[in-house]
């Protein structure tokens, strides 16, 4: 009895600590939508957002800092949750889109199209997703062994498909410098110059996605009993992982086909979410969520107000960030 009232107890606890999360979201929000190299006090901002500011405010965080906003917000969310869900399939804490290929194969078919096809523009979101599944198959080839997969072998050759896939980049911005600036921005992860076109396009796909990581928690959580212990209930495993990893890479490849690669996120994110309020995918998922887009919002601020009037890209505000953390992870022996 007494078991029982503790395991609810500590539910409870976690879903206050979403519920904190998110009121912190909110409050990060307001924040960020008055920073930069124009300054607005947070009740001016939330005058310009019941519609009662003043014409420059209303124009400056409607037109430019609330589009950009929302697409931090979606790509820290995307991120988060593939990183989460990519985790379950590989049984380890130190896998995310970046690291296992995913964020660099569709960065190559996006890449290749706004180099050497930009007619074809419109097309980007398709592309994001074939180049992320075709690194994913990549992956999951190499990895497949005896009949199963190995989450040691999956992070191994994520690792070596990642390599291939940076050095085409490298290539093609080498083969085609001339005109690597109209990508440079986009390649560094960056938010600058996004407007509600972007949103637009993001947000559709971001609650499919959602929608799906949602439909995968049971799943997730399979996973999370072992392969053999999983097996032995009657759950194809393979089959889950395959499910769960069209998921993650879904919402991997349609935020990296928008805004680029962004590193770190779905690595740090989850793994913080997992020490807040466990390892159940039902809370798990649900507090990545919202750490990853409070994370992505709290990088893309500091990128554009810390170094005002410089524009740091949000990508590598969390590559500094999030490089020193995993040689953290590293060392505190969570590998």
């Amino acid at each position: 009895m007494r078991s029982s009232l503790n395991v609810d107890t500590s539910h409870r606890k976690s879903w206050i600590l979403i519920a904190i999360i998110f009121a912190l979201l909110i409050l990060a929000a307001i924040l960020s939508l008055g920073l930069g190299s124009v300054r607005f006090p947070p009740n001016e901002v939330i005058s310009a957002l019941l519609g009662k500011g003043n014409e420059i405010p209303d124009t400056i965080l409607w037109d430019l800092r609330f589009p950009r906003m929302t697409l931090a917000l979606l790509v820290g969310a995307n991120m988060a949750l593939s990183g989460a869900l990519l985790q379950a399939v590989m049984n380890n804490p130190l896998a995310d889109p970046g690291l296992t290929g995913v964020s660099s194969g569709s960065a190559v078919t996006v890449l290749v199209i706004i180099l050497l096809l930009p007619e074809f523009t419109s097309s980007i979101p398709f592309a994001a997703i074939i180049g992320g599944s075709i690194a994913a198959i990549m992956v999951y080839s190499l990895a497949w062994k005896k009949g199963s997969i190995s989450p040691v072998r999956i992070i191994l050759s994520g690792v070596a498909v990642n390599a291939v896939f940076g050095g085409i980049i490298g290539l093609l911005s080498i083969l085609y410098s001339d005109r690597l600036p109209a990508a440079l921005q986009w390649l560094n992860g960056s938010l600058s110059g996004k407007g509600i076109g972007d949103v637009k396009l993001l947000l559709p796909y971001s609650i499919l996605g959602w929608i799906a990581s949602m439909f995968c928690i049971r799943q997730a959580n399979i996973l999370r009993l072992g392969e053999q212990a999983a097996a032995n209930l009657g759950e194809k495993v393979n089959r889950i992982r395959v499910v769960l990893s069209v998921t993650a890479v879904f919402l991997a490849a349609i935020t990296v086909s928008v805004v680029g690669i962004v590193g770190f996120v779905g690595l740090i994110v989850p793994h913080i979410a997992r020490m807040l309020v466990g390892s159940d995918y039902k809370r798990l998922l649900p507090m990545s969520l919202g750490m990853g887009a409070l994370v992505m919002l709290a990088a893309d601020t500091a990128g554009r107000s810390l170094f005002a009037p410089l524009d740091i890209p949000a990508g590598i505000v969390m590559a500094m960030v999030g490089g020193p953390y995993f040689l953290y992870l590293m060392r505190k022996g969570d590998m």
